[in-house]
């Protein structure tokens, strides 16, 4: 690893909240935070803030609309994932002595596995929203935990950054701590796309794939609605308290804001070093109650029910990685883990494998998309069912928040826990996977456990 910095460096104070900083660049386009919610995890170790990205990306159907601030706009048929490859070719360079300086940020929403696979379109799509929205960040903002040190850094490879430089610094060096008074309040009732017995209708139905031989684990998710207004970042600041996690993000573009507290890694990419973690098994916590919160999280670790569930997605993900990855490099280090966020005990496996010569990080986040946890097994069956399923498109819950450097390292979450805000509507989702020995009760009740930070979250607004 080079010594060498970029260009445009600036050392900042640290400051132990992020959202001090995001506060201070919020206002200008298309501004995105990876956040780790001060969670003091080794995962959550950095914080990366950005705006005004040099090119944006968004996918609508089988057209992406390719924006520069130039002003010039092209439209592309090419595939998305190919697409992006494409353009951040000519921006790589070598890593230096910091984490992050640059590059691709933004969600890839699930219904953008359609251009991967041929998924039947049978679900509403009501949300309007890119499949994918994505921008190439000049510039950016990272805090290290860790190291308790803060920077803004860049590249310069946007002609107008350098010009730009002196006022950037002005406006994060500046910025007083309370002064963003943002405001959001619900207006209407919370109103579910499933009630309780077309849920059984799903879950009867999937049963019935199952003993068909059809598939053998499908997740299914409920999607609840409501009415708002006002400002989604003062919604976010009191999600990422309710529900601290290590992939937390807040993105907000021309159509949508998206606030995310995902507990779930989809994939990272160091050096040619990959790793995915994914979440099958859940149970609620009780913090009210220490020693019925520790048999909890007992009784996930001794479930047979549940190991069964992560090992299927652990072999599912395997052969996704077998795509890009080097031959035999595959390895599950740590099968079954458990692991306490704010609100739930989940079971998390970590697969590792090496990254062949020809792969880049792009080309595997395609091979694995969407995520293995949140469709089922086998994948394509699985989303074919899903689509059949569940009334209406997933859009960016279930697909990824996820940074792309100019180095080719990569971070990514699963958009799971996570708030969609587009025309005065707000949105969320939870679900779970169904397999042979599933009761519908304890299903449903796990939806619910996992949707508990969004409920309490409209009850405050409200």
């Amino acid at each position: 690893m080079t010594s060498k910095l970029p260009p445009l460096y600036l050392d900042l104070p640290y400051q132990s909240d992020s959202a001090h900083y995001f506060e201070a660049v919020r206002h200008l386009p298309w501004p995105i935070f990876l956040d780790s919610a001060n969670t003091q995890l080794e995962t959550g170790r950095y914080d990366i803030i950005a705006a005004d990205p040099f090119i944006k990306l968004e996918t609508y159907g089988k057209s992406t609309k390719v924006s520069y601030r130039n002003g010039t706009i092209e439209q592309s048929s090419e595939d998305p994932f190919n697409l992006l490859q494409r353009l951040l070719k000519p921006l790589k360079h070598e890593a230096c002595d910091l984490p992050f300086t640059g590059g691709a940020m933004g969600y890839f929403g699930y219904d953008l596995g359609r251009r991967l696979e041929a998924i039947p379109a049978q679900a509403s799509d009501a949300e309007n929203i890119p499949e994918m929205a994505v921008g190439i960040y000049d510039w950016v903002i990272v805090s290290d935990h860790q190291q308790q040190r803060c920077y803004l850094a860049s590249f310069g490879f946007a002609p107008d950054t350098k010009d730009n430089w002196a006022d950037l610094l002005h406006q994060v060096q500046n910025h007083s701590v309370g002064s963003d008074n943002a405001t959001f309040a619900v207006t209407g009732e919370l109103r579910a796309n499933f009630d309780k017995q077309r849920y059984q209708q799903a879950f009867n139905k999937i049963k019935a794939y199952i003993v068909e031989g059809d598939c053998y684990q499908v997740n299914l998710a409920k999607r609840f609605e409501v009415s708002a207004e006002g400002d989604p970042w003062h919604a976010y600041k009191l999600l990422r308290q309710y529900n601290a996690a290590p992939f937390c993000a807040y993105f907000s573009t021309d159509t949508a804001a998206i606030l995310s507290s995902s507990p779930e890694r989809l994939l990272q990419v160091n050096g040619k070093r990959i790793e995915t973690k994914p979440i099958k098994g859940t149970r609620p916590r009780d913090l009210n109650n220490s020693d019925r919160d520790q048999q909890l999280a007992i009784e996930l670790q001794g479930s047979i029910k549940d190991h069964a569930e992560n090992l299927m997605i652990v072999d599912l993900l395997r052969n996704d990685l077998g795509k890009v990855c080097v031959p035999g490099s595959i390895s599950v280090p740590k099968p079954f883990e458990l692991e306490s966020f704010a609100t739930v005990h989940h079971l998390v496996s970590t697969i590792t494998g090496t990254l062949k010569d020809d792969e880049d990080p792009v080309s595997l986040l395609k091979a694995c998309f969407p995520g293995g946890s949140i469709t089922g097994a086998p994948k394509l069956r699985a989303m074919e069912i899903i689509e059949e399923l569940e009334p209406h498109r997933r859009g960016v819950y279930c697909g990824s928040i996820a940074y792309i450097g100019f180095d080719g390292n990569m971070d990514s979450n699963i958009t799971i826990r996570t708030m969609v805000y587009s025309d005065n509507r707000l949105r969320f989702w939870a679900g779970g996977g169904i397999v042979a020995d599933s009761n519908i009760d304890a299903e449903h009740q796990e939806i619910l456990d996992k949707a508990a930070p969004m409920f309490k979250l409209i009850e405050q607004l409200s």
